[in-house]
């Protein structure tokens, strides 16, 4: 069995988790975010899972602070990549905006087993790309990613066709 890390990004409403979850349909999966911790504790503060741009930007600031505090989101998806290696699971999703962050994440996962960037662009008639006032939403396009995917599909079925194949053909051959 090999172990494929792959950081995945892109703006809000691309289709990362749906591209998880349809490769979890062919792999044994793991999904992990970097924002997961500060989540955690904006939820403690009184943050109820909005995905407005307030919201957003709220949780973008205060990952800001952690990682320069004590470097907790990177701690956070790194025990995660330790517990995915102990485990019979062949893709560990990584999800992580900043492309700061994600080099380094990938100078330390690389270090252990297979690790990729992916990058999901969305074009499709009924999604915006405009700015949503947060460096960490409006930056994806900041890092050379390994691969990109482009979400053109008009439904879900389509959709995991094409991610099927691009995983098959493309990702798990690299």
């Amino acid at each position: 069995m090999r172990k494929t890390v792959i950081v995945i990004n892109g703006r809000g409403g691309c289709g990362k988790d749906t591209i998880c979850d349809i490769c979890a349909e062919l792999y044994p999966v793991v999904n992990v975010s970097s924002i997961t911790p500060i989540k955690e504790i904006a939820a403690i503060a009184g943050w109820n899972g909005e995905k407005d741009p307030k919201s957003r930007k709220m949780l973008a600031d205060l990952k800001e602070l952690f990682t320069a505090y004590n470097d907790l989101p990177t701690k956070y998806v790194l025990s995660e990549l330790d517990k995915f290696l102990e485990t019979a699971n062949e893709i560990l999703f990584v999800h992580i905006r900043e492309a700061s962050e994600i080099k380094k994440f990938v100078d330390a996962a690389s270090k252990k087993c297979r690790t990729i960037t992916l990058l999901i662009k969305r074009q499709t008639e009924d999604y915006s790309d405009k700015a949503l006032g947060n460096a960490s939403d409006d930056n994806v396009n900041d890092y050379d990613y390994d691969y990109t995917f482009i979400n053109d599909a008009k439904s879900v079925d389509l959709l995991a066709e094409k991610v099927k194949a691009y995983f098959r053909d493309v990702i798990m051959k690299g």
